[in-house]
This record gives C-alpha cells, sequence and structure tokens, in this order.
C-alpha cells in the first residue's frame, strides 16, 4: 500500500514540474563546434526583470500587467522571455530577424549568452544583456562592443 501511494505521488510531481525539469535539463551556453563564429560591432545596454526595464507594473490586485502599448493592462509574466525560458545570466535580447533565437554571442566583459527574448526598442544591431539586478543592468549602461555571434544552425 505504500508503495503505491510514493508512486502515485512521484508521478503527480513528475507531471505538474514542467518549468522544473526544464531548468535542470538546461545546458550552458556554448558556441558550436568547428565554427570560427562572426564578428559584428554592436550596441549592448543591459536590462533585469523590474517594471523599469520590461515595461510592466502592477494593477489594483497587485498582478503584472503590460504598462504601455496595444495589450496594455493584460496580464505579464516577469521573468519568462519570448521564446519560453526563464530569464536568467546569459539571456540575450535582440532582433530576431537578424538573430534568431538560438543564436549565441561571446560579449567582452559579460561572457557568452544566447538570443531568447526580444523587445519593441530592440532594432538591428542591438542586444540587450539580462542581469539579475537593475543596478547591474544600470552599471553596464550602452557601450558598442566587438561581439562574436554563432547564428543558429549556421556553420
Amino acid at each position: 500500500m505504500n508503495w503505491r501511494f510514493g508512486l502515485i505521488l512521484l508521478a503527480i510531481l513528475s507531471g505538474s514540474t514542467g518549468c522544473f525539469v526544464r531548468d535542470v535539463r538546461w545546458s550552458p551556453i556554448r558556441p558550436p563546434r568547428h565554427s570560427p563564429g562572426r564578428t559584428y560591432v554592436i550596441e549592448t545596454t543591459g536590462y533585469c526583470p523590474c517594471g523599469d526595464c520590461c515595461g510592466w507594473e502592477r494593477n489594483w490586485l497587485f498582478r503584472p500587467v503590460i504598462s504601455s502599448g496595444p495589450n496594455r493592462g493584460k496580464p505579464k509574466a516577469v521573468g519568462v522571455t519570448a521564446s519560453g525560458a526563464r530569464a536568467k545570466k546569459g539571456t540575450l535580447a535582440a532582433d530576431t530577424s537578424i538573430f534568431p533565437f538560438g543564436t549565441v554571442m561571446y560579449i567582452p566583459g559579460y561572457g557568452y549568452g544566447r538570443v531568447e527574448d526580444r523587445g519593441s526598442g530592440i532594432k538591428g544591431y542591438r542586444v540587450d544583456l539580462f542581469f539579475q539586478s537593475h543596478r547591474d543592468a544600470a552599471e553596464w549602461g550602452r557601450v558598442k562592443k566587438k561581439v562574436t555571434v554563432w547564428k543558429n544552425g549556421a556553420k
């Protein structure tokens, strides 16, 4: 009887932990093997999950909502990128018509990152780098860097 209860509990927990399982399978960001990458001069800026950086505010129920634009007042999933991944160190936001999701970049002073997000203000050769705190994002500022890029699927 006890082992059945344990088995049922395990089945319930494994079915309800989709995000956790996805994060456990996360692999470190690495460029493709045997690919030299391509160098671009890109304007980099920092962002964090705060309302100032990501355009959200709390409504009267204290729930996060989009603060402006055509989706104003609609619910906002804070910390979730446009690709569906959780934002963390190494998450980059870029113009996906130039740098599609999955593109790996090496930014001097920041390290490796992967394009997993986009924003309405990110057009052309610009990249936003994710930081855990607003202070770190503000300290990074707006800097042009020589960035090595490995586009998703490119050799």
